[in-house]
């Protein structure tokens, strides 16, 4: 087996010689779908609303539910495909994408649609939490860079390409062919899979599956996601969040004590690399995630522009990095991934940096500036940073490794929502962003950015932390 998997065979013989090529077309394929569907739908909201008379929140929940559904199921399926089988736990997300996504456009209510809009979400999480852990077991370590170069890449194609399709698929085809066009990928995967990619990764075969610790950590991150989508207007709001607080606190407890953890709080405290790696992660999605957000906002208001015209000036950023992530892969491959990470976290610092001094008159240029520069600085840190969580631990933690930091992303987005709807509360209050708000506006701005460019430093300061670190036992193969 190639790269040291942990392909398990009844009888203990070898397992057959797989594919690396399938197996990146397999792992590309999904880690394209995952965010060209949210993108996607997003450009596609207000027609859907049109289609089926739907209001605003249920609108905010077709997106809502669809990450919340990615978001708690990441650890839990992670920690069962190790158990039960990586293979087994893809084929099944790949195959509950398909179904979800070919039942969509028939949905004949818009609650439905929300319904089987958050098992769409479940099936991603299923491919998200393996594709990457069977990537590790099947590409050899030295080629493991430039592999998870490629999917990263198809990350970000996928984040830019999801408003261009859907704006042509709309305008001639109809919002339901968002989803048409979809499937036949998704079956591409899901046949080759089943073909091609023989055998099965079991890392943890025979130990049992913590189904109190995943209710707790659900719970507890179903009060935080809730909380903070509703802080800014309703009351109840801060009193889930803190809910939410107190149970994430009692799921570290437990997990720590539980013998069978899906979080397995020893491997992070005895893995110095795995634990800031993904610190890392969390804070530089923490720090970065804001900046579409504010830059969408800036440009439509207080520039005067059209939606269509900040699509092409945003879409700068994902096109830079998706270019540029099979390089960094490359490179992580024959230097430091750790220290190419913390150079990109370095040139991210710099781009908030720089976004914080952009006033009313300021040019497009220097917004495009910011966007190239971290668009590089977010090529840098993701590939690399990802070979090196998935080199920092044994083959048979792959799955709670690759789903670890997938969890860990969505809260460094979450926390950049958190953030930016505080500061939009203190400086803007109810009022709407207009020109006449403009000032208020770039005041929160210009705040938010100050506080992600901090925020990069001290991420820095972690990813700076596992540079020297010598692996230990858990990191021998």
């Amino acid at each position: 087996m190639p790269g040291g998997g942990d392909i398990n065979s009844s009888k203990n013989r070898p397992g057959p010689r797989i594919s690396t090529s399938h197996t990146i077309f397999i792992v590309s394929v999904v880690q394209f779908l995952a965010p060209f569907m949210m993108s996607a739908v997003g450009v596609a909201l207000p027609t859907i609303g049109r289609f089926y008379g739907a209001s605003a929140v249920s609108l905010a929940l077709v997106e809502m539910v669809y990450m919340l559904a990615i978001t708690l199921f990441l650890l839990p399926v992670g920690r069962l495909a190790d158990i039960t089988g990586r293979k087994k736990i893809f084929v099944s997300g790949v195959g509950l994408f398909a179904l979800a996504t070919i039942l969509l456009p028939f949905s004949p209510s818009i609650g439905i649609f929300i319904a089987i809009r958050f098992l769409q979400g479940i099936g991603v999480s299923c491919t998200v939490s393996t594709s990457v852990a069977i990537l590790s077991s099947v590409v050899p370590k030295e080629k493991r860079g430039k592999a998870m170069g490629i999917i990263v890449a198809c990350v970000y194609l996928g984040l830019s390409a999801g408003p261009f399709l859907a704006g042509l698929m709309i305008a001639w085809l109809g919002w339901q062919w968002i989803f048409f066009a979809s499937v036949p990928l998704a079956m591409a995967a899901l046949i080759l899979t089943l073909t091609r990619l023989k055998g099965e990764w079991k890392g943890a075969e025979g130990e049992s599956f913590d189904r109190v610790g995943s209710l707790i950590y659900m719970a507890a991150l179903s009060c935080l996601i809730v909380g903070v989508s509703h802080l800014k207007s309703d009351a109840w709001a801060p009193g889930l969040m803190a809910a939410g607080l107190v149970c994430m606190a009692g799921f570290a407890i437990f997990e720590y004590r539980h013998p069978s953890p899906i979080l397995d709080i020893r491997l992070l405290l005895g893995n110095r690399v795995l634990a800031f790696s993904n610190i890392a992660t969390g804070i530089n999605y923490a720090a970065s995630f804001g900046l579409t957000f504010f830059f969408s906002l800036y440009l439509q208001v207080v520039k005067g522009m059209s939606a269509q015209a900040t699509g092409f000036v945003l879409v700068v950023q994902p096109i830079i990095q998706a270019v540029l992530s099979p390089l960094s892969g490359t490179l992580s491959d024959k230097i430091s991934p750790a220290k190419l990470s913390t150079a990109g976290m370095v040139i991210c610092a710099a781009g908030l940096g720089c976004a914080a001094f952009l006033e009313q008159d300021a040019g497009i240029r220097q917004v495009v500036v910011v966007l190239v520069i971290m668009g590089l600085g977010f090529a840098a840190f993701s590939t690399p940073n990802m070979t090196t969580v998935m080199g920092s631990v044994r083959s048979r933690h792959y799955g709670i490794a690759s789903s670890l930091v997938a969890t860990m992303r969505s809260i460094g987005m979450l926390t950049a929502m958190t953030i930016t709807t505080l500061l939009l509360s203190m400086f803007m209050g109810d009022a709407e962003v207009s020109t006449s708000t403009a000032p208020a506006f770039l005041n929160t701005m210009h705040t938010a950015f100050i506080i992600f460019a901090l925020l990069s430093l001290v991420g820095i300061i972690f990813s700076m932390a596992r540079i020297e670190q010598t692996p230990g036992p858990d990191l021998k193969r």
